[in-house]
């Protein structure tokens, strides 16, 4: 059996149908488990304070703002060579999740800089690149609203996320390029040496899971209900 079968959008929905329900109750357990763990349980950094605690909220935020984006490119590219109209309306789904995303850790960026950089805002080469990203987002949706035509939409859409993928690059290792900016390093990295301290890593870990399976869980809903949206609108026109 070839993957490409679950693209079906009948094989997809009765595939996702059982899934949802338990990506959902595991992003949940995961979420509540990290937070009230990294929030009440951790103690506070030597130089940074509680602050640091935001850290359960902001890097699973703007880990899924960036690869949110490119999961939109490879479902994409996926449409635009294998036309499976669900892998585009998956892409479609995802972009809603992504500028919450995004916003989210912009937010919760502002409220942790400002007591360790004495500002909400800096044009940092990441927060630059990341506000940047946030507009893409928004013309992302834009441009589906403003097409018709649901093949050409996707088509669109699909170049214009390839396109943007420049800038989720860029947000992702601003750091490494641009080391003068303030933000700081990976607080996540193959480096264990690199990461933050152990006591503040594995409820960071539960959160970032919890995040991700609830970014699959929402991806997964969206996608279902684009697919039935299109459907009803095809037994409109046909009834019309």
């Amino acid at each position: 059996m070839s993957i490409w079968e679950y693209a079906n959008p009948k094989k997809f929905l009765d595939w996702t149908g059982p899934v949802v329900p338990w990506a959902s109750g595991l992003a949940a357990l995961c979420i509540c488990t990290g937070l009230i763990w990294g929030f009440f349980f951790t103690p506070d950094d030597f130089r940074q304070g509680s602050t640091v605690k935001i850290i359960y909220l902001h890097v699973p935020s703007a880990f899924l703002a960036i690869n949110a984006w490119f999961m939109m490119v490879v479902t994409s590219i996926i449409w635009l060579v294998r036309r499976h109209h669900v892998s585009a309306l998956a892409a479609k789904a995802a972009a809603p999740i992504g500028v919450t995303m995004t916003v989210m850790a912009l937010v919760t960026g502002a409220i942790w800089g400002s007591p360790m950089w004495g500002t909400y805002w800096a044009w940092d080469p990441r927060l630059t690149s990341f506000l940047v990203l946030f507009v893409f987002y928004i013309a992302y949706l834009a441009l589906w609203a403003a097409i018709e035509d649901p093949d050409t939409a996707a088509d669109l859409t699909s170049v214009f996320a390839i396109v943007g993928s420049v800038f989720a690059f860029l947000s992702r290792y601003a750091v490494n390029f641009w080391n003068q900016g303030l933000h700081q390093g990976a607080s996540l990295s193959l480096d264990k040496e690199e990461n933050v301290a152990d006591v503040f890593y594995f409820p960071l870990l539960v959160s970032l899971a919890g995040f991700t399976l609830l970014f699959i869980a929402l991806v997964l809903v969206g996608t279902r209900t684009e697919i039935r949206a299109r459907r009803t609108r095809a037994l409109q026109a046909r009834r019309a």
